[in-house]
């Protein structure tokens, strides 16, 4: 028992080797590295060594991380003249096109609340209310603007790069609890069609699953890897008690980041339009029906016509099977509207068709949803793109 206890220590302790010592501290753009290692030395080490090197690396990410970080507090007033009081937090970041210093947050957390009832505490410890707040509910993101200056910010980093089992840190306010740190790993990626909210208004998902703790108070605040970088705005949990029970879930990076950009730069989120319906109840006998093996792709129920839409321009059809988009391949309706949602507008781009059993590729342009939206198109066509 001795032995194989030992051989599990320093199978971890290898890992973690790698992980602290290679070429993650090389690329941790928030902390300080850590002296080389030499082969020599690192023989020596004992398990006890790595673990403490290991557990510095990740002391040193919290400690970058923390003066990004903002704990909120708004307060909203509902239709029968309650006050009701959210808590949540939020994660200091840059532009890539627009000065100044913005919070990214869920919408959620300050949803229905005016300027001066949002109250934001610093990580100096000062209190401040924003001079401007820009909301997207489809996605569940929120960006304030901040009149104060030399604040540090984050990074983002690429959600892309996450893979089931990199450890993550959950960092934010829970149970009001302000600079709160938690470490689990990836749980799951690409989590779509979840029931976030009463009106389903957060239609744009591609969730990060992790078991790091979220907790009432979580919302908003960052989700970091092992880089000191934001991978991650964590925004709900799955859970039958109200508080932390292993499923979290996170708005990806790539999502947040896109989103946040749009805001900061137009004032909303430019979308692009297809102008399809999609049927979210496609199943392994429609797909049988259609010709295909397996239900995979996004099954088009209907192009609207009122006016030439990329859709009905391109020559895509009620019946066909869009499984690949751009170049990606499509798993569902949810993971197309994402897709199309972030794709750019007004330019080509490649979609892939199963029409009557067989691949058939097609060139369509996006426009602007908003733009393009009729009031003749709006009932029943918000979940279309």
């Amino acid at each position: 028992m001795a032995r194989r206890m030992g051989i599990v220590l320093w199978s971890a302790g290898m890992l973690a080797v790698g992980l602290a010592v290679g070429g993650h501290i090389d690329s941790l753009k928030v902390a300080q590295p850590v002296q080389a290692i030499s082969s020599t030395s690192s023989r020596a080490m004992s398990g006890a060594d790595v673990l403490m090197l290991t557990s510095d690396h990740i002391a040193r990410i919290s400690e970058a991380v923390m003066p990004s970080t903002v704990h909120i507090q708004a307060v909203r007033n509902e239709k029968d003249g309650r006050s009701v009081e959210e808590t949540g937090s939020g994660v200091i970041m840059r532009s890539r096109s627009v000065n100044g210093n913005f919070v990214v947050t869920n919408n959620h957390v300050i949803r229905g609340a005016r300027l001066q009832d949002i109250q934001l505490r610093l990580p100096d410890g000062r209190e401040t209310t924003p001079v401007r707040v820009y909301r997207d509910a489809a996605t569940d993101v929120a960006v304030m603007q901040l009149k104060e200056t030399g604040l540090r910010s984050a990074l983002w980093g690429n959600s892309q790069d996450l893979k089931i089992g990199h450890q993550v840190l959950a960092v934010g306010s829970p149970f009001g609890l302000s600079r709160s740190v938690t470490m689990g790993i990836v749980s799951a990626t690409g989590r779509r069609a979840l029931s976030l909210t009463a009106d389903d208004s957060v239609t744009n998902q591609d969730f990060v699953q992790t078991d790091a703790a979220i907790n009432p108070g979580n919302s908003g605040g960052p989700l970091i890897d092992m880089n000191g970088e934001v991978v991650g705005i964590n925004t709900a949990i799955a859970s039958n008690s109200g508080g932390n029970e292993g499923i979290g879930f996170s708005i990806p990076s790539q999502l947040a980041r896109h989103v946040f950009e749009h805001l900061v730069k137009w004032g909303k989120v430019r979308r692009g339009y297809l102008g399809v319906e999609l049927d979210p109840s496609f199943d392994q006998a429609t797909a049988n029906r259609l010709g295909l093996s397996r239900a995979v792709g996004a099954h088009v129920t209907r192009v609207y016509r009122q006016r030439p839409t990329p859709a009905s321009q391109a020559g895509i059809r009620p019946g066909d099977v869009i499984v690949a988009f751009n170049d990606v391949r499509v798993e569902d309706e949810n993971h197309l509207i994402n897709l199309v949602g972030l794709a750019r507008i007004d330019q080509s781009l490649s979609v892939e068709v199963m029409r009557g059993g067989r691949p058939m590729a097609v060139k369509v342009t996006l426009t602007d949803r908003d733009s393009y939206r009729s009031a003749s198109d709006a009932p029943g066509t918000f979940m279309t793109r």
